[in-house]
């Protein structure tokens, strides 16, 4: 990444910028096909006020990347939300700095918390499996309506109410402090389990799990279509077999 990108918490100061973030989220969302809980520029001046957000500027104040926290049942889950980067500027490292940063203060403004996300960026999946998240099934996330409801603004909406909020095209991955420590524990004790097939996979070659993507996506949107309620549950089963 340019030596010239800082990447920092944001503050009230950084107010100005909330009106190019909410457009280049929603032009975002309409490029990929998908979509992100719409937010207004209010909503992100609240967490730039709450210290709940991170920001990407150059040196001469040129605004770049940005990324803000939600917490749900209680502080009980934090979502890193609403990820965007300039497009002038995407393909740079700068995500992947903003997700470290944005990382670090969740854990540092809610240490005990689950953190988790929803995406169909393979590059955002990478990495948040650099950063210690694991795929899970939607039912390890939040159970907040609230979170849920967010979720009204996407295009696969209805796919995600036809399936009980069960699954979607998005993927859920989840890093969980309690599990990480257990981990480092066992490391310490030299008796570390062999590493998954998910974190191989992630770490090592990004083609398995895209193509797990792509195969996803086909097996819920041919499903959602037919309208099939009979095959579609067999089709679930066998998904959530082979991948869950």
């Amino acid at each position: 990444m340019d030596n010239s990108i800082i990447v920092r918490e944001a503050t009230e100061a950084d107010a100005y910028f909330a009106e190019i973030i909410t457009h280049e989220m929603a032009e975002s969302a309409k490029a990929r096909g998908t979509g992100i809980a719409k937010r207004s520029p209010d909503y992100i001046r609240e967490k730039m006020k709450e210290g709940k957000a991170v920001i990407a500027v150059t040196a001469t104040g040129e605004w770049i990347g940005f990324c803000y926290i939600e917490s749900w049942e209680h502080e009980k889950f934090v979502a890193n939300s609403g990820l965007i980067v300039s497009p002038a500027f995407r393909k740079t490292g700068v995500a992947t700095h903003i997700k470290r940063k944005v990382f670090d203060l969740s854990r540092k403004k809610y240490p005990h918390a689950k953190i988790f996300g929803l995406t169909t960026g393979l590059a955002v999946m990478k990495i948040n499996s650099d950063l210690g998240y694991e795929p899970v099934t939607y039912s390890q996330l939040t159970s907040d309506d609230n979170f849920w409801k967010g979720c009204q603004s996407c295009v696969n909406y209805e796919i995600l109410m036809s399936k009980d909020r069960k699954n979607c095209m998005c993927t859920a991955m989840l890093y969980d402090p309690e599990e990480k420590a257990k981990e480092a524990a066992e490391k310490k004790t030299h008796e570390a389990k062999p590493e998954n097939f998910w974190g191989r996979s992630l770490r090592g070659d990004n083609r398995v799990f895209e193509r797990w993507v792509k195969f996803k996506q086909f097996v819920l949107l041919k499903g959602w279509r037919k309208k099939d309620e009979s095959n579609d549950t067999k089709k679930s089963s066998f998904f959530s077999f082979l991948f869950w």
